[in-house]
């Protein structure tokens, strides 16, 4: 599961706009713009759960606009008693690494994490519309873009911990940016590629469809479907096999399988991640053995990282290697102990209208649901049983991994096959060939 942190560059909170629309934005035909309203009912009616009377804070970048709005007037509508914005600006993100002073790279806005914190313990739900640059940062110093990102972790640990708990119902959508468009599309025009992002985002979310309300409740069925197949299973490991990839991830005591939605902490039912086609648990942080090499680059806080490699020992990442973006791994797993080890685990098909659509997002809310994959860093308490009311040494003793990060990424494909493994120790096939048997 995606969990994005909140906005680690230049944010600025906003209650209204006087741009009237995100420049490089898709055509404004009736179909588009049918599709983009459908999109922002989605996530306040399927993804937020949003309630009567609840508080939104939504964080998006400046070309979200459009769809920011759309989705705060879908939220006043459900009864939304207000909806606060944070914007991201890249560009400004780029002027800090040009211009800014080097310790300041040790800094975050603490404040404001504080307050966003503080508006999630007073019941505020949680929407960040995604979308961001995957190269934003690929040309900047990688020991700069490391010390900024776990300098933002640390700052907006108090309000990760609640999402992370799934305390608040919130979510995660996407909108599409010239930017991020270009990255996906190289080979075709602006507008072309815009177009065609959108369309992608459109079908991925369901957005497309007549009533994609009742599609995505018809979705989540299927989805809580296999979670409890898994859960009746009792799996105390799996073992995925490919090129490259010989992994034992033993799970944590106690363990969940959770898929779609989700009742949270407040009482709101939410699907956190807008789309989603996985099925996910809590590894035992002290229990995963052997190598396993990432099928699908990485994009990381503005950097591309391809061609992961790992082994781990006891858990604990030991060697670790990438064809591109090496440091900004290293940076990344050196956070904090938690860093080299799992939090989440998670099983996709390929046969996902994400993967059978054969494009790379460059975009993890999107890639993490074309295969499975494992999360390094912190666990989600929520894939433990009673997990909500156990206190962090609890959570420890039963194996659920505490980090300052929590990073998804790519592992499954046509190729790599998982078996479960039960507690004799006797093996059964759960995917071969990335397909569920």
């Amino acid at each position: 599961m995606h969990c994005q942190p909140a906005c680690a560059r230049v944010i600025m909170a906003t209650m209204t706009s006087t741009t009237t629309f995100a420049k490089g934005q898709s055509s404004n035909s009736p179909k588009f713009e049918e599709n983009l309203n459908r999109l922002a009912e989605i996530a306040v009616h399927a993804g937020l759960g949003l309630a009567p009377g609840q508080e939104l804070v939504m964080t998006a970048t400046l070309d979200a606009i459009p769809l920011a709005r759309l989705i705060t007037e879908q939220a006043y509508k459900a009864g939304a008693f207000l909806v606060t914005t944070l914007f991201t600006d890249e560009e400004s993100a780029l002027l800090r690494y040009r211009y800014a002073q080097d310790s300041s790279f040790d800094v975050a806005p603490s404040w404001l994490f504080e307050g966003m914190a503080q508006a999630f313990r007073s019941g505020a739900a949680r929407l960040a519309i995604t979308g961001n640059n995957p190269s934003l940062l690929s040309k900047e110093d990688p020991e700069k873009v490391s010390r900024a990102n776990r300098a933002t972790s640390k700052a907006y640990r108090p309000a990760l911990e609640l999402i992370a708990r799934h305390e608040i119902n919130w979510t995660i959508v996407s909108s599409a940016t010239p930017a991020w468009a270009a990255a996906v599309f190289p080979d075709l025009t602006a507008g072309d590629a815009l177009t065609r992002l959108w369309d992608a985002i459109f079908a991925a979310s369901r957005a497309d469809q007549l009533d994609p309300v009742a599609a995505w409740k018809e979705h989540d069925a299927k989805l809580h479907l296999w979670a409890h197949r898994l859960n009746e299973k009792r799996y105390s490991a799996l073992h995925f096999r490919g090129p490259g990839t010989d992994l034992r991830v033993g799970l944590a005591d106690d363990h969940l399988w959770l898929g779609g939605g989700t009742t949270a902490g407040n009482g709101h039912y939410c699907i956190p991640n807008m789309p989603t086609e996985e099925v996910f648990t809590t590894p035992h942080k002290d229990r995963v053995d052997g190598r396993v090499t990432s099928t699908k680059p990485l994009s990381h806080q503005g950097t591309m990282i391809e061609g992961i490699s790992v082994r781990f020992e006891a858990g604990k990442i030991v060697e670790s290697h990438a064809a591109r973006g090496e440091q900004v791994l290293q940076r990344m797993i050196e956070t904090d102990e938690g860093a080299r080890r799992l939090g989440e685990v998670s099983l996709v098909p390929q046969s996902s209208p994400i993967a059978a659509s054969g494009l790379l997002f460059m975009n993890t809310l999107f890639d993490e649901n074309a295969a499975c994959h494992i999360a390094l860093g912190q666990a989600y308490s929520s894939c433990l049983k009673d997990g909500d009311k156990l206190t962090p040494e609890e959570l420890a003793s039963r194996g659920a991994n505490s980090s300052l990060i929590h990073v998804d990424w790519m592992i499954g494909s046509n190729r790599i096959d998982v078996d479960g493994i039960d507690p004799a120790g006797n093996a059964e096939p759960v995917m071969r060939a990335g397909e569920w048997v």
